[in-house]
């Protein structure tokens, strides 16, 4: 990605992330809502830059829309360079999973 890691292109992605309307499938902050997380380290088609860009080039099934046609490579890589700062590598199902059994408590 020639955007990886440059702040300008980063917050520029931000605001085509609000003005693509990405938000109202993958949530405000990415956390996700009718579509998946972008901020959660998991990636059902592979989270490299390359394969995010494809995913917003191309879209995806059920669901995400292909953006190839409609905007630029340049805003597709910003995309994938702001989506990627999104990303904490923490499994939110998992990451307080110690291994200990814990008592149940109440019923």
């Amino acid at each position: 990605n020639p955007y990886a890691g440059n702040a300008s292109a980063i917050a520029t992605g931000a605001k085509l992330f609000v003005s693509y309307n990405c938000m109202d499938c993958h949530g405000a902050d990415g956390s996700g809502a009718m579509g998946p997380s972008l901020a959660d380290g998991r990636w059902h088609f592979g989270g490299d830059d390359g394969e995010i860009f494809e995913s917003i080039y191309q879209g995806r099934p059920d669901g995400m829309p292909a953006w190839g046609t409609l905007i630029s490579p340049d805003q597709i890589w910003m995309l994938a360079a702001y989506v990627k700062s999104l990303e904490t590598n923490k499994n939110p199902t998992t990451e307080n999973f110690t291994g200990a059994a814990e008592a149940r408590m109440g019923h």
